[in-house]
């Protein structure tokens, strides 16, 4: 799923000349508009999760703003609703905001006032709405973490592990750190029959030295100094259900010799055994780079790769299925907020310029890191994702301004008075600078 980014707006006014013209002008906007001239037709093209925010004269012939905006409220009460009022009726736009309108504007107005105010709404309607769409996607969809999504990439992906979970073949998975090599590893071992016999996961780039051979083949009690008792390596560990074989590039040469014996003959002979014992598993094997390039350069045994090689599945990086991020984000959000016990917190506009913005080096393990610090309230200590070495130091004096007025906005609940005193500013300063960095004091109470 992609993040959504609402563009529509829905324009209620009666006087025909005016609303023309404003329609005229927020089409030249690229806003997508729906123009009408009494609030009972507009509601007929209104509907719960509707992709925009609504436009409405205050004071019309028969159903007037604020009783449109208790209509809306009772289909979507996260639909932003904006007011546009006469002079005279400003006490009337007060009470519509304590009612729950988004924001109002008095006529005569410049049209990047109106402009302001929409783009804010239209930013905080689109947060809403992704936070609805990652709440009923999650549950119906089998948290199998670096499977999860619905790119063409990913949906392929599960649709082979589902063909050959019971094949038995042998399986190179390659992909880039972090994608999620075990995941898949382990959903073809969940998804077969060997699923009730072990998964043996072994990285071999963490294999001890001088100790490989013993630990993946195992031992008898005096095959060396110190062997006092039979050890069964992970490789035996593994008989009847799967042995996965992470980071295999790093296997040492001499490792990677016995192990092709394992490979083609399904036998492993333990350091100090007077003869090999027959194996029943399935060996799935991953690689961070590539394995056949590996070759090429002698960095890697020839004979191993091809008896591995079998079928090769690829993990796409996260940066070619970005529309998955959303999801894959929600997920790892809910499981960080569970094991505290504490309610996921929701989207914030810092949060989705993070997601949409980073490129995701570490892919879907850098992504979970990213979902641990935003459930702990660390999202603040992003400035370096937001802002490119390029930006100077005026760029990076406004950023460090308004986080602070943000963070003081969230701290004291949008009680200005008391935001004031706590940054020793004058009202009439922190309102200038509540609109210079499009933030609203009711948006936090």
């Amino acid at each position: 799923m992609a993040f959504s980014r609402p563009r529509a707006v829905v324009l209620i006014d009666d006087d025909d000349d005016f609303r023309a013209a404003l329609e005229e002008r927020l089409r030249l906007e690229d806003y997508d508009v729906q123009a009408h001239a009494s609030a009972e037709a507009a509601l007929k093209r209104i509907g719960a999760d509707f992709q925009g925010v609504v436009v409405s004269d205050l004071r019309m012939p028969g159903m007037g703003g604020r009783a449109l905006l208790t209509r809306l409220q009772e289909i979507d009460d996260g639909l932003p609703v904006v007011m546009i009022t006469g002079h005279g009726d400003i006490a009337e736009a007060v009470d519509a905001l304590a009612q729950g309108a988004y924001d109002f504007v008095a006529k005569p107005f410049a049209f990047e006032r109106l402009a302001t105010s929409l783009n804010r709404a239209l930013e905080k309607r689109g947060l809403v709405l992704d936070n609805r769409a990652l709440a009923a996607a999650l549950p119906s969809v089998e948290p199998k973490l670096a499977l999860l999504g619905e790119s063409p990439s990913i949906v392929r992906l599960r649709l082979v592990i589902d063909q050959i979970a019971d094949a038995g073949m042998d399986v190179l998975i390659e992909g880039e750190t972090g994608v999620g090599k075990e995941v898949v590893a382990r959903a073809l071992h969940q998804s077969g029959r060997r699923r009730v016999h072990p998964f043996v996961a072994v990285n071999c780039g963490a294999l001890p030295d001088g100790l490989i051979e013993s630990e993946l083949f195992g031992h008898e009690p005096g095959a060396f100094p110190g062997a006092l008792r039979r050890r069964v390596g992970l490789v035996e560990q593994s008989h009847r259900g799967t042995l996965f074989l992470d980071e295999i590039e790093s296997m040492p040469d001499q490792a990677q010799v016995k192990l092709l014996r394992v490979v083609e003959q399904r036998e492993v002979q333990p350091l100090g055994a007077e003869k090999p014992r027959p194996l029943d598993l399935r060996i799935l094997a991953s690689s961070k780079v590539d394995l056949e390039a590996a070759v090429a350069r002698g960095a890697f045994r020839g004979d191993l790769f091809y008896r591995l090689n079998v079928l090769k599945l690829v993990v796409p990086p996260l940066r070619e299925r970005r529309d998955d991020i959303p999801l894959l984000f929600s997920h790892f959000l809910i499981r960080a907020a569970g094991q505290r016990q504490q309610t996921p917190p929701p989207m914030t506009p810092r949060v989705r310029r993070v997601l949409m913005d980073n490129d995701w080096p570490g892919n879907v393990r850098e992504l979970a890191h990213f979902a641990e610090r935003v459930c702990l309230g660390m999202e603040h200590v992003l400035d370096d994702a937001e802002l490119s070495p390029d930006h100077g130091l005026a760029d990076r004096m406004e950023h460090f301004e308004r986080e602070l007025i943000e963070d003081s906005l969230k701290r004291h609940r949008g009680d200005v008075g008391a935001i004031a005193a706590a940054l020793r500013l004058p009202r009439k300063t922190l309102y200038d600078k509540f609109r210079r960095h499009g933030l609203r004091p009711a948006d936090f109470r």
